[in-house]
């Protein structure tokens, strides 16, 4: 398995980097990959003597500060969303389980739309957005299993239903704070958030949802082992030596402050958690020292797609990236809730 992942996973990283510079180069101007990679490469201080500048300004401001992030941003956003929802799945080993679903980005949504509307957490300046996505994130966690608890245990049809009651509250409370606004401006905002969309990606914005994916991937893949006990149940996850309390938790805060700075940036795009996952175990089995990385390679190459679809599909104008991702994820789901012979572990 170790020679199948690492060409598995270099093959991905391969097609990841293909599929961004194909993103940057579509668009209402088109550019070479040429132009694109000289561009990219003329930004690192190493190399950037021996690049020939022979592309225009206006070339550089699409390809560098338009393009660039907004690919970027694509690729961590669905990176991001990917892992997750494999943790997820893996904490109440359910293969319906995801941010969406568990209500967790509706949480996040309602977080960011009372900083855009009602002016919440304003001293936090430009962190405002991210904390205040995080705080409604775990709050939407906590209390989707607070609710699902029977006799100290999460019962999975409890779940469910408690993440689309709470999903379907935390939606209404943010439709509420949407109609005090009386500002146009704040509405689309807002709007945002609810549809989904990486159209205000630059590169200021990325360092935060950058290092936060990097270490909440990092503390993910190194527990693989009691993600991988945990499908086993529970009573066996703690005679192996698993903390179920402690871990649970580690993996709640983990999730929300995952999916809520990631919601802060691209808003509540629904069925990535779902979706990638599923296709990876099919492929790689239910190791999650292989689901992880390859959940986040697979998301990011989808999500950059999936972006530039939402781009070019009805030029000039621009489709909400959460409406392609539910034309992907919605017969998915449907497809899964039919297959009932499914198991974490097929692929092995």
């Amino acid at each position: 398995m170790n020679r199948k992942f690492m060409v598995l996973s270099m093959t991905l990283l391969l097609l990841l980097i293909i599929s961004m510079t194909i993103a940057i180069m579509v668009g209402s101007v088109s550019v070479t990959p040429l132009y694109v990679w000289k561009v990219i490469l003329s930004k690192i201080p190493i190399i950037q003597s021996s690049i020939e500048q022979d592309w225009s300004r206006s070339q550089e401001i699409i390809i560098w500060q338009i393009r660039a992030p907004r690919v970027l941003l694509a690729a961590i956003v669905g990176a991001g969303l990917a892992i997750a929802g494999a943790a997820i799945q893996a904490l109440v080993r359910n293969s319906i389980a995801e941010p969406y679903i568990l209500g967790i980005s509706s949480g996040a949504t309602v977080g960011a739309t009372a900083v855009i509307i009602l002016g919440a957490f304003s001293f936090l300046g430009v962190y405002a957005l991210s904390v205040s996505a995080f705080l409604g994130s775990l709050t939407a966690m906590g209390l989707v299993f607070f609710l699902s608890h029977v006799g100290g245990r999460v019962s999975v049809f409890r779940l469910l239903l408690s993440g689309m009651a709470v999903s379907f509250i935390l939606s209404a409370i943010s439709n509420f704070i949407l109609m005090l606004s009386k500002q146009e401006g704040g509405m689309k905002a807002v709007m945002f958030w609810m549809l989904g969309s990486l159209a205000g990606a630059k590169w200021s914005i990325l360092v935060i949802p950058a290092v936060i994916f990097i270490v909440v991937f990092a503390l993910l893949w190194l527990n693989y082992r009691s993600l991988n006990l945990l499908l086993l149940g529970e009573e066996a996850a703690v005679t192996l030596g698993v903390n179920l309390q402690q871990f649970r938790i580690q993996l709640i805060l983990l999730v929300s402050l995952l999916t809520g700075v990631l919601v802060a940036v691209s808003g509540s795009i629904g069925f990535v958690g779902l979706i990638i996952p599923h296709i990876v175990r099919l492929i790689v089995g239910s190791n999650h020292k292989y689901v992880i990385p390859i959940s986040a390679l697979l998301g990011g190459i989808f999500l950059v797609w999936a972006d530039a679809i939402a781009r070019i599909l009805i030029a000039p104008e621009e489709m909400p990236i959460g409406i392609i991702t539910a034309f992907c994820g919605g017969p998915f789901f449907i497809w899964l809730l039919r297959r009932n012979n499914y198991s974490f572990g097929e692929g092995d």
